[in-house]
C-alpha cells in the first residue's frame, strides 16, 4: 500500500536536474521515482531486490486459523503486512478482536490502517530496535506473538520477545532475491547516467549494489547514498561507502526533503 502523499509535489530547486537512482523493490521504486521527478529530479529505477510471495504451508494455515489465540501481531514491512492481511481475509470474514497490531514503521502501520486496524508503531524511528522499545512489548510472559516477515531476516525481534517471555511464531511470507541485470544495462546506469544520489533502503540492497557495480565502485563509494538506519550506515562504511545520509523518514516526502536538504548543504 502506498504511503499517502500530497496531491502535487512542489518542485525543489535543490533537486533540479539532479540524477537519482532508486534501488527499492517495485512498486515502491516507480512511485518514489515519480515523486522525485515531480520535485524536479532526473530519476532511474533499478530495483536490487525482488520479493516473491511464498505458498501457504500447513503450519501457516494452523496459525491463521488460530489467529484469535495471538495477543500481538507484528509485521516488519508494508509488503509483509499486505500479504498477511490477504491470508487473514481468506480465513476470517471478520478479523478477531483483542489483538494488538504492530508495524515497524508508518508505512506498515498504514497498511493495517487501510484494513481498519489501528497498529502501534515506534514513537520515533522505524527500526526493529525502535519497535522493541514500545511499552506494550516489554512484559510478555506467556503472550503469543505472530511475527510476519520474509523467509530470511533479522532475528532481533523474535529473540528479544522470547527473552521477555513471549511465545513467538514466525510466519515467513516471502523470499527476497537479487535480480539479474545485463552488463550493458549496468554500464548505462553507472557509466552514462552516473547517479549523484542512490536510494538503498536496506542492508541487502546495499550489498547487491556493491556486487552489481564492481567496475564503478571508486565513483559509487563517493556518491551520496541514502540508507535507512545507523546499523546499515555502519555496514556501508565498512564496505567503502563514504557519503551517506539517514533520512528523516522512509515515506516518499521525507526521502525527498532529506535528499534536497543534503544537496543544498553541499552546494
Amino acid at each position: 500500500m502506498a504511503t499517502p502523499q500530497p496531491d502535487r509535489q512542489q518542485r525543489l530547486p535543490e533537486l533540479a536536474t539532479r540524477r537519482i537512482l532508486i534501488c527499492r523493490p517495485e512498486p515502491e521504486a516507480s512511485r518514489l521515482a515519480e515523486a522525485f521527478r515531480a520535485a524536479g529530479a532526473e530519476c532511474r529505477t533499478m530495483p536490487l531486490l525482488v520479493r516473491e510471495p511464498l505458498p501457504e504451508t500447513p503450519e501457516q494455515r494452523t496459525q491463521l486459523q488460530e489467529l484469535d489465540n495471538f495477543s500481538h501481531v507484528i509485521a516488519v514491512s508494508p509488503f509483509a503486512a499486505g500479504l498477511l492481511l490477504d491470508h487473514i481475509d481468506h480465513w476470517w470474514p471478520q478479523i478477531p478482536l483483542g489483538i494488538q497490531w504492530y508495524g515497524v514503521g508508518s508505512g506498515t502501520s498504514s497498511v493495517f490502517a487501510g484494513h481498519g486496524l489501528k497498529a502501534r508503531q515506534p514513537r520515533q524511528g522505524w527500526t526493529s530496535e525502535a519497535l522493541l522499545e514500545l511499552p506494550s512489548l516489554q512484559n510478555l510472559a506467556g503472550d503469543k506473538v505472530l511475527l510476519a516477515r520474509g523467509e530470511q531476516g533479522r532475528e532481533l525481534i523474535r529473540e528479544t520477545l522470547e527473552q521477555r517471555g513471549a511465545k513467538v511464531s514466525v510466519m515467513p511470507l516471502y523470499r527476497r532475491a537479487q535480480p539479474y541485470y545485463p552488463p550493458e544495462q549496468v554500464d548505462e546506469i553507472f557509466g552514462n547516467f552516473r547517479p549523484e544520489v542512490v536510494i538503498a533502503l536496506s542492508g541487502e540492497t546495499l550489498n547487491n549494489l556493491n556486487d552489481l557495480a564492481t567496475g564503478y565502485q571508486l565513483g559509487l563509494h563517493r556518491t551520496l547514498v541514502v540508507v535507512p538506519a545507523e546499523r546499515v550506515a555502519r555496514k556501508a562504511e565498512e564496505a567503502g561507502f563514504t557519503n551517506l545520509i539517514i533520512p528523516a523518514g522512509l515515506d516518499d516526502q521525507s526521502l525527498i526533503t532529506s535528499v534536497a536538504s543534503k544537496l543544498a548543504a553541499k552546494s
